[in-house]
């Protein structure tokens, strides 16, 4: 790749992106500041106008569309649909042969209740708050690397689309009829979930499930007619501790995650409701859950007044390192050795939307945000000091795509 990129092709862009560090970590602050927990819709919108502000600096074709329900089992053991945020698509060039897909999410984990909700800076200088590394931070790497990219003269060569959907934590239900879409447009994906905290990318991820399970019994006085009730609670736990019990004997993890039931104490509970998320790194993994899960519910239902339910599927597919993935791994070293930045790469049993758009036949790379850590917590934290870096670096990626058209 060096010898394709000449120091001309990419030094008034990145020299550049140095003066941006500031403005950059700025906008992180004030999009991390509003809390976008993947239901709280109003908060969505408010991070969607503010991106849509920041987005049409770029001149692409910007569109803002409508996610589908998500469908998921209520505390009741019954089907519902939940409406989900809106959906920021933008794109430039459409019409040019290659292109390349960006993407990243904008909802966080944390609901508009959770105590977490306001930045503060540590000691070391790290930027502690809710979504800074995940995703605020890659929000803006992405921004910025394409406003760079587009002060090139190079990039009339290529087309790109980005993608920011609302409901990424969740596994993506509103919008992974888009990421099917898109996947067959593009010729390459950049996905901006977060680096780890020394720089390293996933080079390849586990799939991901989630599956719910319905037990229905029948209600009775356990004082009076004990004998005459079915104990739903009693069935489900069984059924958790058996595949709780699975993970001593594979590699494949299975998470009970959320059990509910019961009532009264001098009832027999008719209802209960289990909840499992499953990783697996191949597709016969895969096959042999899904095998394993209907002969636990086939074998519960043979239970005298016992019915046994399951809902949910594998929703992320294992994404390994494909030649697709191979060929982008090889690109992204020869652009960060213009910069002088090590690379290192690991798998992980982590899944993003990045697994999706491999399934969907869509070679990508999905940690090219900045480096931070501690996600999913109260003590998140982003490395201010990786913004622009990892911004030259997509940068980099993006012109040697470019000057290959």
């Amino acid at each position: 790749m060096n010898s394709l990129l000449n120091e001309s092709d990419w030094r008034h862009e990145l020299d550049w992106l140095d003066e941006q560090g500031d403005a950059m970590l700025q906008l992180v602050e004030k999009l991390a500041n509003i809390n976008s927990g993947t239901f709280n819709l109003d908060g969505l919108k408010t991070v969607e106008s503010c991106l849509t502000h920041e987005f049409s600096k770029l001149g692409g074709d910007l569109s803002i569309l409508e996610s589908r329900p998500q469908s998921s089992i209520n505390s009741a053991g019954k089907m519902e649909q939940q409406a989900l945020g809106d959906i920021l698509h933008i794109s430039k060039r459409s019409a040019t042969k290659k292109k390349i897909l960006l993407c990243i999410h904008m909802d966080t984990v944390y609901s508009k209740e959770h105590p977490f909700q306001k930045c503060q800076w540590l000691e070391n200088g790290y930027l502690n708050g809710p979504g800074v590394a995940d995703a605020k931070g890659g929000l803006i790497v992405m921004l910025y690397a394409l406003l760079a990219f587009e002060k090139s003269p190079l990039a009339t060569n290529i087309g790109w689309e980005v993608l920011i959907n609302p409901d990424e934590e969740i596994g993506s239900p509103g919008s992974v009829h888009l990421i099917d879409e898109i996947a067959q447009r593009c010729s390459a994906g950049l996905l901006f979930e977060p680096a780890l905290p020394d720089g390293t990318l996933v080079s390849w991820r586990k799939g991901s499930g989630n599956f719910t399970f319905v037990a229905h019994g029948k209600a009775a006085h356990s004082g009076r007619e004990f004998e005459k009730g079915r104990n739903a609670i009693v069935a489900m736990a069984k059924l958790m501790a058996t595949i709780d019990q699975l993970n001593s004997t594979s590699e494949i993890t299975y998470n009970v995650g959320n059990f509910q039931g019961g009532g009264a104490l001098n009832v027999v509970p008719d209802l209960a409701i289990g909840r499992v998320n499953v990783r697996i790194k191949t597709v016969e993994q895969q096959n042999q859950v899904e095998q394993q899960f209907a002969d636990l519910v086939s074998l519960a239902n043979q239970s005298d007044g016992i019915s046994l339910e399951m809902h949910g599927q594998f929703s992320s597919p294992p994404k390994p390192i494909s030649p697709g993935v191979a060929e982008l791994q090889l690109r992204i070293k020869k652009c960060a050795e213009i910069l002088d930045q090590p690379i290192s790469w690991r798998g992980t049993g982590g899944a993003s939307d990045g697994n999706k758009f491999a399934a969907a036949g869509l070679p990508n790379i999905d940690t090219l945000g900045p480096r931070g850590g501690n996600i999913h917590s109260m003590d998140e934290y982003l490395i201010p000091e990786s913004l622009a870096p990892s911004a030259k670096l997509v940068t980099l990626i993006l012109l040697s795509f470019a000057n290959e058209a």
